[in-house]
């Protein structure tokens, strides 16, 4: 049966000679998988396999034959709000594939969110549009996005006690326990000053917090890259 959705594309990995199977988060069904056909051919029309570039917004219909199935089919795409930096500019790519992998790492249900789907739409926007002050994106991401995934950030005190009993080994000065302040209450773009060594040091905290929560969440590959962008 045939469905019209939105999705954010996540990755894909190459299959047979000329296909692909992609992972794409959609408003209507949730994270799904999908076998496209052709996109690596020489005679795909259109460079199709730029649509499966990290949070490209996608219009899709889409082929769901049985809620049991595994993977499905795409039947129409198209790019909805085409990039106008983000792939172009290193620092939010590279802000950009530590989302993706983040969302492809916790994201397990196979049912519509609307309010999650707007959250992760509105936020690629956001990086994409944004011309400054959006260095600690991912942070200010990660801390939003907890809340959808049942464990929400209500207070830095919080927080750090859940670090703590846990075992994280680092406790934070006053500027860094003040910017994570910041962080948890402020909106994308909040101007908050942070060295690199500090930055790091409050997105490895987030991490570890998701690792408490999520067990399975394992090696953040994307991170040693934002160790070396974010600078």
């Amino acid at each position: 049966m045939l469905h019209k959705t939105r999705g954010v594309a996540l990755s894909y990995i190459r299959y047979r000679e000329s296909s692909i199977i992609a992972k794409i988060y959609t408003e209507g069904f949730g994270i799904q998988t999908y076998i496209v056909n052709g996109v690596r051919s020489s005679k795909s029309r259109n460079n199709r396999i730029a649509l499966f570039q990290p949070l490209t917004l996608l219009d899709m219909v889409v082929y769901h034959k049985n809620k049991e199935d595994t993977m499905h089919r795409i039947s129409e795409m198209k790019c909805y709000m085409p990039f106008q930096t983000l792939p172009y500019d290193v620092v939010k790519s590279s802000l950009a594939l530590f989302v993706t992998e983040m969302l492809g790492k916790t994201l397990k249900e196979e049912e519509s969110n609307p309010m999650l789907f707007h959250f992760i739409e509105e936020s690629v926007l956001f990086l994409d549009e944004a011309e400054n002050t959006f260095e600690n994106f991912h942070i200010q991401f990660l801390i939003q996005f907890a809340s959808f995934l049942g464990f929400g950030i209500e207070t830095v005190e919080d927080l750090e006690s859940e670090l703590k009993n846990n075992h994280f080994p680092h406790m934070p000065d006053a500027v860094e326990r003040d910017a994570t302040l910041r962080l948890v209450s402020g909106a994308y773009g909040a101007n908050v000053p942070l060295d690199r060594k500090r930055r790091i040091m409050i997105l490895e905290k987030l991490i570890f917090f998701f690792k408490i929560h999520m067990e399975a969440l394992g090696e953040i590959k994307s991170l040693e890259v934002l160790r070396e962008v974010l600078k």
